[in-house]
């Protein structure tokens, strides 16, 4: 393929913005952002919004973010960085430390070993993909709270998380598109920078 082809026009170069042109220069930036992000979403989860006795879950927009950014830029998310991310929810939470994460760390390296997959699935797909993952999770983490004899919340209300969440994954997209320019490289695919995506 010639790599002209393989460039993005140099246009389209031209008119990105300053902070996408920014997070581009060094995958340490977006690996910045993900962690703000991870931080800004942790803490309005203990805010106190909707949290009274018997209201619906909301979707866990964490997990969303790391898959949507897993399927389009895995080497943005060292597995060290998700580790760290998810341990920090886990005792802030005052969930059993590290099982989340664990579960968080197998789904995200199966990903990560089908990247040249995930790239060429159709959202449809990866939607379908992503809302399996979920599901299994939830029944695997649900499967060692059982074994251990823990306290856990009802299968219903885990499940509406598990929904919410599966819903609110094109939305989580969609705004890392829009407002940070993620997206799934093309096969052959080099940056401003000349480095093969």
């Amino acid at each position: 393929m010639p790599k002209a082809a393989m460039r993005r026009p140099a246009a389209a170069r031209e008119r990105a913005r300053p902070m996408d042109r920014f997070l581009r220069a060094d995958p340490w930036g977006y690996r910045a952002l993900f962690l703000a992000l991870a931080l800004l979403l942790l803490f309005l989860r203990l805010l106190p919004l909707g949290s009274r006795p018997g209201a619906f879950p909301g979707p866990d927009l964490l997990l969303c973010l790391t898959f949507a950014w897993m399927m389009r830029r895995p080497d943005y998310l060292p597995v060290g960085l998700i580790v760290a991310v998810t341990l920090v929810e886990d005792l802030v939470l005052m969930r059993p430390p590290g099982l989340w994460t664990a579960l968080i760390v197998l789904a995200t390296e199966f990903l990560r070993s089908r990247t040249a997959l995930t790239r060429e699935l159709n959202f449809v797909t990866e939607w379908l993909l992503a809302a399996g993952l979920m599901l299994g999770m939830l029944i695997a983490y649900r499967f060692v709270f059982a074994l251990s004899f823990l306290p856990q919340p009802s299968f219903g209300h885990a499940l509406v998380q598990i929904l919410w969440s599966v819903l609110a994954y094109p939305v989580v997209v969609g705004l890392s598109r829009l407002s940070f320019d993620l997206k799934k490289p093309a096969t052959g695919e080099i940056d401003d920078f000349g480095r093969r995506l």
